[in-house]
């Protein structure tokens, strides 16, 4: 039982868990016990709180001095958990950054994928890493800078990248440092995309190396402009004027949401990235862009850049910036588009989201979303359960229930139920228990379906309904009837299911496997009883040793084609036993 009295009142984090202690959410309050009764005392939830909520069997909290050190601990605490109702992004990508060692004597460049503060500098994140690796290429063919991993504390002789003509072998002292840094810089002004001050340097080196007379050395020079003007040409530049930035849309559809990122570094249209989000729990807009900057800035790989544009802001706007302020080392500025360069920016992200959502959708995710709008329900119904109850004139009277989950049927979750309360035929009342007894076990033993189909009529779909009201369960229930085919609404309407759409299939298809796993119970449950009532009417076999037999050989009919001396072999059988056995077998069947 949840009990709220002993939760203060004060700053701090909270941890949501199921019946197996696992955390199913983490979330951060200024005030712990208002929070957590915003869950627990209100009879307003929304679909998404409802199904989380139903869930919970346990809770923990973490009392701080402040909203700020909630906030990290949250962070914290998500990326330990992964708890399956938070904001994750899940993508296993780490991102890649050029990086220019330039606190070293000897500047190197190199690719790392976690950047540091550490005085280098870092340009990126490259998404996808290939334009990365492309930049990497046209620096090592075009500039005289390093990128072995050698120490330089004393001369060695050159490697191979001085033969090829793409290193000037600082290691070799074949070059002064003044004129090596010079290097440097060139690729540094390459890497900020600052094409004006590149090129006149490298005009300037071209016009006096020919004043000089040295004219292969200046035919060299005029090959590398020729070269970065193509490459500047085929840079996505977005501005000349806006400064590093990551532009982020969210978009939200049913119960999906797909955020893309822009990175924008000098002007430049460096990366782009998506993350696809399915069942997330969040209260308003606010929050879930306060998720989103929270689960993507908490990844080591990432640098926050100066400014952050969004369609809206975040809840908690001063502590989020605080906490980027601090994983960047510098102030980080959230805002909404002011200038028409942003505005176009955000616009792409937001349009690159719901491309990336839509084309994630399925054939599956189609056949849902049209069960949704069908059966006017709240949320795509992810989970599907249904009930059968099989019997034969009264007797071996049993039910199923079936479990259908993401496109599959989940037979650890499936259940055999035999009649207990019940004598003879009264399939309605027989609905009734099985239903009992399979829905007061849901998120303890199983978890909660999205809805629930009852093979039946108007009259087994009340009886159902009736159980689940008494549960005081808010479940969506409907009946599949036969002759034709054809769904029955709480409410007696009927949705005819022989069209033939993806919706009506799934639907069918669910209550033909509780059908058939109803069957399939029954007759094993008359094969074994015809089994043993043979087996009863042979003098000398008792309880004992028809169990032995039945576990041995599973059917009359293996029996009867035994031997006597395998059956003779069997603990408390002789050969005298045996032999009747086989012989009264073959007189009664």
């Amino acid at each position: 039982m949840i009990d709220l009295n002993t939760v203060p009142s004060l700053p701090g984090v909270y941890l949501f868990k199921d019946s197996k202690g696992k955390v199913l959410y983490v979330g951060k309050a200024k005030n712990l016990r208002n929070r957590l009764k915003s869950y627990f005392q209100s009879d307003d939830l929304d679909p998404r709180k409802s199904k989380m909520v139903k869930l919970i069997k346990d809770f923990s909290y973490i009392v701080t001095s402040n909203e700020f050190e909630a906030l990290v601990l949250e962070a914290n605490l998500i990326k330990q958990h992964k708890p399956s109702f938070n904001v994750l992004l899940r993508d296993d990508k780490s991102y890649p950054y050029l990086r220019i060692t330039v606190v070293e004597e000897w500047p190197k460049i190199d690719v790392v994928r976690k950047p540091k503060k550490d005085g280098n500098l870092y340009f990126g994140p490259y998404v996808p890493a290939q334009s990365m690796w492309e930049a990497l290429s046209f620096i090592r063919r075009n500039f005289p800078i390093r990128t072995c991993k050698y120490r330089l504390n004393k001369p060695i002789r050159p490697c191979v990248q001085y033969q090829m003509k793409r290193c000037p072998a600082p290691c070799a002292g074949f070059i002064s440092r003044e004129d090596y840094m010079k290097g440097v810089n060139e690729v540094v002004l390459f890497l900020k995309g600052q094409k004006t001050e590149l090129l006149n340097i490298l005009y300037e080196k071209m016009q006096k190396l020919s004043h000089e007379l040295k004219f292969e050395a200046a035919a060299k020079i005029r090959d590398q402009i020729r070269r970065l003007e193509k490459i500047f040409t085929q840079q996505r530049v977005v501005s000349q004027t806006l400064d590093d930035m990551d532009v982020i849309g969210v978009y939200i559809e049913d119960s999906k949401i797909s955020v893309n990122t822009l990175f924008v570094r000098n002007g430049l249209l460096v990366g782009s990235n998506d993350w696809t989000v399915k069942k997330a729990f969040y209260e308003s807009e606010g929050e879930l862009i306060h998720a989103v900057i929270e689960a993507l800035y908490s990844k080591e790989a990432l640098i926050p850049p100066p400014i952050i544009v969004l369609e809206n802001l975040p809840e908690s706007l001063t502590e989020i910036k605080e906490w980027l302020k601090e994983k960047r080392g510098d102030f980080v500025e959230l805002k909404t588009p002011s200038l028409e360069e942003e505005k176009a920016l955000l616009d792409m992200a937001l349009n690159n989201a719901k491309i990336h959502l839509q084309s994630k959708i399925s054939p599956l995710e189609t056949s849902l979303k049209e069960l949704k709008q069908r059966l006017n329900l709240s949320e795509i119904p992810s989970k599907i359960g249904a009930f059968d109850v099989s019997t034969l004139f009264g007797s071996y009277s049993v039910g199923s229930f079936v479990y259908w989950q993401d496109g599959f049927f989940d037979k650890n979750l499936y259940r055999h139920l035999r009649i207990k309360e019940i004598q003879g035929i009264d399939d309605y009342s027989a609905m009734k228990e099985i239903v009992h007894r399979v829905v007061k076990k849901f998120n303890a033993e199983l978890p909660e379906p999205d809805l629930i189909l009852i093979d039946g009529g108007l009259g087994h779909l009340n009886a159902a309904i009736k159980v689940i009201n008494e549960l005081k369960e808010k479940l969506n229930v409907f009946a599949i009837a036969k002759d034709p085919d054809r769904l029955i609404f709480p409410d007696g309407r009927e949705l005819v299911l022989e069209d033939k759409k993806p919706s009506s299939l799934l639907l069918k298809k669910i209550r033909n496997e509780a059908h058939r796993f109803a069957i399939s119970y029954h007759k094993k449950l008359r094969k074994k009883a015809t089994f043993e009532s043979l087996l009863e009417k042979i003098q000398g076999i008792g309880k004992k040793r028809r169990l032995t037999l039945l576990k041995h050989f599973g059917s009359v009919s293996k029996i009867k084609a035994a031997t006597v001396e395998e059956i003779a072999s069997l603990q408390g059988f002789n050969l005298r036993l045996a032999g009747k056995v086989i012989e009264e077998l073959n007189k009664i069947s």
